[in-house]
């Protein structure tokens, strides 16, 4: 219980540009979720019945069969695509929406400022760290996503050289 209620305090202290980022940090990572999973459990049946499907031809040398499997790996590698455009759009928001809380956090402090003048450090202080928590916020979440976006990356690299391989062995018939 004391977690969760240190939680609401910090993003409290981080004002609604806050609440805002860790929205956008639960799409981040139930997307980031959804991509390992599919990788890890859905993808290898997917690429062992586009397999499967080009070893049952009887030939692989005509130009129809070439564009069929290029068709194959293109339709394997536009699911093994999905979703990591909305990440790499995801990671580069949340630096801005970081942004968007320091411009609003320091508009805060300039009307304490304007009201109480420069002496009431105290009162600046809660637009100092309104300020300050959501641009951290945003970064931290947007370096976390990074590395996975990176990973999704090399996967789908990898995995495509591996179909346009394995695809490829009987051209040599």
């Amino acid at each position: 219980m004391e977690f969760f209620t240190a939680i609401r305090d910090f993003l409290e202290t981080g004002g609604a540009v806050l609440w805002l980022i860790l929205a956008v940090a639960i799409l981040l990572w139930a997307l980031i979720i959804e991509r390992l999973v599919y990788y890890r459990r859905e993808y290898p049946a997917v690429a062992k019945q586009v397999i499967d499907r080009w070893n049952q031809r009887t030939e692989y040398a005509s130009w129809s069969a070439k564009r069929q499997r290029e068709a194959l790996v293109s339709e394997v590698n536009r699911t093994l695509k999905k979703s990591t455009g909305l990440i790499k759009t995801i990671i580069a928001l949340c630096p801005l929406l970081g942004l968007l809380g320091t411009v609003t956090g320091m508009v805060q402090v300039f009307d304490v400022m304007a009201v109480l003048g420069t002496g009431n450090a105290r009162a600046m202080a809660a637009g100092v760290s309104k300020a300050t928590l959501p641009t951290m916020a945003g970064m931290v979440v947007a370096l976390s996503g990074l590395y996975f976006s990176s990973h999704f990356e090399h996967v789908v690299r990898r995995e495509t050289q591996f179909l346009n391989d394995e695809l490829g062995l009987h051209e040599r018939n």
